[in-house]
């Protein structure tokens, strides 16, 4: 059974550092594109990055430079480093999952979703 699951969110100052975790399960994570994706409020789901199974990594304008996606085979988990975090960073991040094994990670073809955590950022 596959399963995600976020963790490491919370609140922080501006200019503060984050890493968070996204667990899975029922799959490894080296055999597929995975991605991370935030929610703020009364906003839609926007893309942040993504890591190709083959470990090339993409990341939205707006985190470039600040964000790292990285992973632990070992541990089977995706990381997000969230480095010199601003207000506008506040949002529920998500980590998701391509459909299929050994493609490229596609933004609307993912097949499962974590939970989310959420991550709070005040000036």
């Amino acid at each position: 059974q596959v399963q995600l699951v976020e963790s490491g969110g919370g609140p922080v100052q501006a200019g503060d550092s984050l890493r968070l975790s996204c667990a899975a399960s029922g799959f490894a994570v080296s055999t597929f594109g995975m991605g991370w994706f935030r929610q703020a409020p009364g906003k839609e789901r926007e893309f942040v990055g993504s890591m190709s199974w083959s470990g090339n990594t993409a990341y939205a304008d707006s985190v470039k430079g600040r964000f790292t996606i990285s992973r632990d085979n070992v541990q089977n988990t995706l990381y997000l480093q969230m480095n010199s975090l601003k207000p506008e960073d506040t949002a529920v991040y998500y980590c998701a999952r391509s459909r299929t094994s050994y493609t490229s990670f596609r933004r609307t073809d993912l097949g499962y979703w974590g939970q989310g955590t959420q991550v709070t950022v005040s000036s």
